[in-house]
């Protein structure tokens, strides 16, 4: 029998608490072994002296992290249990297994020393409401926590090392594909490839998100996105997912790393969040590492167009996209006195005002002039300006839209043609089902009518746009 000088019998009339515990939820499946050595304790607690019936396991943090105290359940029940003086020894395969941050690790020690508890690990039998054994403890706490740290450190050096080469596997947007060398492909789908490339040009053209959901909900397209077991869906777009793909440097044919940062929001290690940080801030940004959707300096120039549209007019003067309200040259009038642009004022009468030093210095206004003989002198010069050039403009005009019908058109055959594919792909599964299966074959039936439905929808409503262009202009 194991004995030590520590173990009285004040102890032994007390419980053994074993402390079980693994980081993460992958380590509770793969290191079995390191499991069976936490839980082999008992034994080395029966050695020691306690009965069947006075040892406790407490293994409720399984898969959670030693870095802090919050959500760990079964530290907090052993901390109670320690504090109502009902424990005579703690028993952890390592002190790490308790705790790996010293601001939890010593308050244990204290309410330890202070109740009579004793704490042992593989190497030995320690109180620490001694010197030497809460030294002892001291140290190995701090071990515990500076090894994490290492650890830490050495895995993201890797990870930063692997990322300034740009062959860090991070997640891609539907449209890319990584093979199983790692080289990173456009997706061979046809029709998610015409669906990103459509957002973009679509953008390009309006100038504005929301404008480029609009057409597409008008012309009844979609937009690829993934789901969990990343295979590609159709969606409807909504503004936040054209902003996304707008966005995402990826398409632009750049790897970029570090597009987020951790932000302290309390004093617990629990208290963080993650906030999005400006590409040009990245801390790796790597262009031409993808095939592009979208040429960089395109890339760039929808970057400054979304900046521009969000309406932040007045904190940061940006010209953005038109607004509500009947003054025609909101956001590009400048005063002829300061140079600083202007804004639009409707309480008494349209007129642009020039506030800049108002707002920053508290001085009377420098000048405002009524809105409405300026935007009706603008607008006769801007059509004469526009007269001499009337007919090219409208055969440009015409040229975009037919190239934006030509684009649509493709889209919707893109898309009849997937149907098409898996309608057939549905009636293969339908025939190939044995008969007196029915609890089978009557939901592959079910599928199949649904695809021949989808299928039909989308014919007819190709047939209408064709007709539609078809047509002659009125």
């Amino acid at each position: 029998m194991l004995k030590s000088e520590l173990i009285t019998n004040q102890h032994l009339a007390r419980k053994a608490m074993i402390y079980v515990r693994q980081s993460s939820p992958h380590q509770v499946l793969s290191n079995q072994e390191s499991l069976e050595l936490q839980y082999a304790l008992k034994h080395r607690a029966l050695e020691f002296g306690w009965p069947q019936d006075h040892i406790v396991t407490i293994d409720t943090d399984l898969g959670l992290t030693g870095t802090t105290t919050e959500h760990r359940e079964g530290f907090k029940e052993l901390l109670t249990q320690v504090a109502l003086e009902k424990v005579g020894i703690i028993l952890s395969y390592d002190v790490t297994r308790l705790s790996r941050n010293c601001s939890d690790w010593y308050p244990l020690l204290d309410i330890c020393g202070y109740k009579n508890c004793l704490i042992g690990d593989r190497d030995g039998v320690y109180d620490p409401g001694t010197m030497n054994g809460r030294l002892l403890l001291g140290l190995k706490g701090q071990l515990a926590e500076v090894e994490l740290s290492t650890i830490r450190a050495r895995l993201t050096a890797g990870l930063l090392n692997k990322a300034k080469r740009g062959d860090l596997a991070l997640q891609l947007p539907a449209g890319l594909l990584r093979d199983e060398h790692g080289i990173v492909h456009k997706d061979p789908n046809l029709e998610v490839q015409s669906a990103i490339e459509l957002v973009f040009k679509t953008f390009l053209k309006v100038r504005s998100a929301s404008k480029t959901v609009v057409f597409f909900k008008e012309n009844d397209l979609k937009i690829p996105r993934y789901d969990r077991w990343k295979e590609v869906f159709w969606k409807t777009p909504t503004t936040a997912a054209v902003i996304s793909i707008l966005k995402n440097p990826a398409y632009g044919g750049a790897f970029a790393y570090g597009k987020t940062q951790v932000v302290c929001t309390g004093p617990s290690a629990r208290d963080k969040r993650q906030k999005k940080v400006e590409l040009e801030h990245c801390k790796i940004l790597l262009r031409d590492k993808f095939p592009a959707y979208v040429s960089w300096e395109d890339f760039e120039k929808i970057q400054s167009l979304l900046k521009e549209n969000y309406a932040e007019y007045s904190r940061n003067k940006t010209r953005g996209i038109p607004r509500p309200g009947a003054a025609l040259l909101h956001g590009i009038v400048y005063c002829g006195e300061c140079a600083h642009k202007m804004v639009v004022q409707y309480k008494t009468g349209n007129r642009y005002i020039c506030n800049y030093h108002r707002q920053q210095y508290r001085v009377p206004v420098c000048q405002f002039i009524p809105a409405d003989p300026i935007d009706e002198f603008v607008i006769k010069a801007f059509f004469q300006a526009l007269s001499p050039i009337e007919l090219d403009a409208y055969a440009e005009t015409l040229k975009h839209q037919n190239e934006e019908n030509s684009e649509v058109m493709r889209s919707h055959a893109l898309e009849v043609e997937r149907l098409r594919y898996q309608t057939k792909l549905a009636e293969r599964q339908f025939n190939r089902v044995d008969p007196d299966n029915r609890l089978v074959a009557s939901t592959l039936e079910s599928r199949w009518e649904k695809s021949l439905h989808d299928l039909k929808l989308e014919e007819e409503t190709l047939e209408q746009k064709k007709m539609k262009d078809c047509s002659p202009p009125s």
